[in-house]
């Protein structure tokens, strides 16, 4: 297929690694103006130059989430550069630190709720007008199984992405009636940089977190940039409000 997108604007954050670069260069060869933004210059630039060699057309936009101001700034280049905003994936996020619930950091907390939530919050704050100026868009959050289910020694990260899948329905029933459908996507474990930072440090141990999976394997980015895709498109036009999992059936157990 091509063409899925054409002429669309979208905003990726995220888009210097893992899931966010494999959806900002599908986005791209499926005819959409990508606004890559991420904390890392380094990631950034990597996906745009990936993007521009490939024929693409992309900007990237160094911002931090968990900054409000930065947020408000990377819309606002982003549709003085494009001129509008038809397509948004929020999916900047950090794992955190991993531990039992009394030996979480208040450090980390903070850290962990201002990016993964406060930054998704931030991002549909300032989305959302800019959409409606021109009758509606998509929005798709970055949830994850943690936002459906818990994990133990995870609890901000699981708090963040129940947050995550929360927000993401309340968007949807006060904006699906005027032309903004919002869903999130609850991936499982990918095989991202993210999931190997985990692994390298023991947090979790790879062949016991493939047993996990009824597929018998780790997600692919790819596989999560498809579905987001999905969710941007006039295939899901019925489809709001959603927290999909996309898990090989982790969580149908």
């Amino acid at each position: 297929m091509a063409d899925r997108v054409k002429g669309k604007v979208a905003l990726i954050t995220g888009g210097g690694s893992g899931i966010g670069r494999a959806t900002a260069m599908l986005f791209a060869r499926e005819g959409a103006r990508v606004a890559i933004a991420d904390y890392s210059v380094e990631g950034g630039e990597r996906t745009l130059r990936a993007i521009k060699e490939a024929g693409g057309d992309a900007i990237f936009l160094p911002t931090d989430v968990a900054n409000h101001k930065d947020v408000e700034a990377m819309v606002k280049k982003t549709v003085e550069h494009y001129g509008r905003l038809d397509c948004a994936f929020n999916n900047a996020g950090i794992e955190g630190e991993f531990s039992a619930t009394p030996d979480c950091t208040l450090e980390n907390w903070g850290r962990v709720i201002a990016i993964n939530l406060s930054g998704v919050f931030y991002c549909m704050k300032y989305e959302i007008p800019e959409m409606l100026k021109n009758g509606g868009g998509t929005i798709v959050n970055t949830s994850s199984i943690c936002g459906l289910a818990g994990i133990a020694n995870t609890s901000a990260y699981t708090a963040a992405k129940h947050g995550v899948a929360g927000l993401t329905k309340t968007a949807a029933l006060e904006f699906s009636s005027k032309g903004i459908r919002v869903n999130a996507v609850c991936p499982g474990f990918i095989r991202t940089p993210m999931v190997a930072r985990v692994m390298d440090r023991g947090s979790f141990d790879e062949k016991a977190v493939v047993q996990t999976h009824p597929i018998n394997r780790l997600g692919q980015a790819e596989e999560i940039a498809e579905a987001v895709l999905w969710l941007s498109t006039d295939a899901s036009s019925f489809v709001s409000g959603v927290p999909m999992p996309i898990d090989g059936a982790y969580l149908a157990q």
